[in-house]
């Protein structure tokens, strides 16, 4: 049986976190003045928040698997692990192609020999070789996967393209729902998962953020039919990285809805009273985090699927 949530968690400590200037170009949500002016305590304040997180995730009984980053490379947006490989539920572990060439070193054969003493491992797959190609699909960055009904959700842009999308269908069976997705400045957004979060019976998404009047028919409709209650969100609240939060449990199975403060604050009384309805909620302080690596909480996360020993 398929589940959409895990209790098990892969994060990254990191070591020498900071502002990625090879992503920038790419990700509108870094702020480079904030990252030019919060350089000299990035690292200092970045462990502190993950500290936080990681600590509290322990304390609600989810199984966090917290690996170090590695001084060498320099590797700044190691905290992101969800975006170089995804683990899944009949064994297979999947290695991603990155755009950012400081990306590609976050990959770490030691990272998957460690989580095998504890699940099983039956299936590797590796779609790094499409960096060659200049082809790019960054794990569940650039998708956001409805794991029970094996659909994976994705806006092109230059980290997400359709030749690898196919690629992965083919591997895993999933059914691609492909579209374009801009911010208010009508920039392509980077990543699916800061516009939408599929959960196990609720999807949260900007549906404003899709121009295209069929895709976003096309996206809503394909949720409706899958089962999910759609709790809309505004532009301004995905800025506020409402989109990027991640459904996932405790070992006990109580449902968890992990985000940020920013993202926790910019919500409606009556967009917290919905998810609440269907999970316990929890925020975190992650405004270094965010302010340099342009990402949050769920991609902080990449959740183990794989059968337990």
């Amino acid at each position: 049986m398929r589940s959409q949530t895990t209790a098990h968690i892969l994060m990254i400590r990191p070591v020498r976190f900071g502002f990625n200037e090879q992503t920038a170009t790419s990700n509108a949500f870094q702020n480079i003045s904030f990252g030019e002016a919060t350089q000299a305590n990035a690292q200092t304040e970045a462990l502190q928040e993950f500290d936080q997180m990681t600590q509290h995730l322990k304390r609600l009984g989810v199984d966090v698997i917290v690996i170090d980053d590695t001084p060498e490379p320099h590797t700044p947006d190691a905290i992101f692990p969800n975006n170089w490989v995804s683990f899944h539920n009949n064994g297979t572990v999947i290695t991603y192609p990155m755009q950012a060439e400081n990306r590609r070193l976050e990959r770490r054969e030691d990272i998957i020999t460690t989580l095998e003493k504890q699940f099983y491992i039956n299936r590797r797959v590796d779609l790094s070789g499409f960096e060659a190609q200049e082809a790019f699909l960054e794990g569940t960055g650039s998708m956001v996967l409805d794991r029970k009904h094996k659909i994976a959700y994705a806006c092109l842009s230059p980290r997400t393209h359709a030749s690898v999308l196919k690629a992965f269908s083919i591997q895993m069976n999933y059914d691609i729902v492909s579209f374009t997705a801009v911010d208010a400045q009508q920039r392509q957004i980077y990543h699916t998962n800061v516009l939408m979060c599929v959960g196990d019976m609720f999807a949260v998404i900007c549906l404003e953020a899709i121009p295209d009047l069929d895709e976003r028919i096309m996206v809503r409709n394909t949720l409706e039919q899958t089962g999910k209650q759609i709790v809309e969100i505004s532009l301004a609240q995905m800025n506020q990285f409402a989109g990027n939060m991640l459904e996932i449990k405790n070992l006990q199975g109580d449902k968890l809805l992990i985000m940020s403060d920013a993202a926790y604050y910019s919500l409606t009384p009556e967009q917290i009273g919905t998810l609440g309805d269907y999970c316990s909620i929890h925020h975190f302080d992650l405004s270094m985090i965010e302010g340099n690596g342009g990402g949050s909480a769920r991609c902080m996360m990449a959740e183990i699927h794989l059968p337990v020993r």
